[in-house]
């Protein structure tokens, strides 16, 4: 129960470690501070690298942020409208 209590709090508390800002990337939203963009991170986990693996390739960042940059992604799908094609 404890683990869900957390995740929910960086659910709500993303937007302290992602930022956007159309200077950095082309807006693509990074970790603050960083140039470090929420896909490329994303990315890497899909491509099977662990949180500490992240953390040892980039140590200015923490587990917050990687936690942050899963719950953005989360938050993006949550309001994803899927529209079926019609087939042809």
């Amino acid at each position: 129960m404890t683990r869900l209590v957390s995740w929910y709090s960086m659910v709500l508390n993303w937007r302290e470690r992602i930022m956007v800002d159309p200077k950095v990337l082309v807006g693509k939203p990074v970790i603050k501070g960083t140039r470090l963009a929420v896909e490329f991170i994303v990315d890497l986990l899909a491509a099977g690298w662990t949180q500490q693996q992240i953390l040892d390739n980039y140590p200015h960042i923490r587990q917050e942020d990687i936690q942050a940059c899963l719950a953005y992604a989360a938050e993006l799908l949550h309001t994803e409208h899927v529209v079926p094609l019609q087939p042809a």
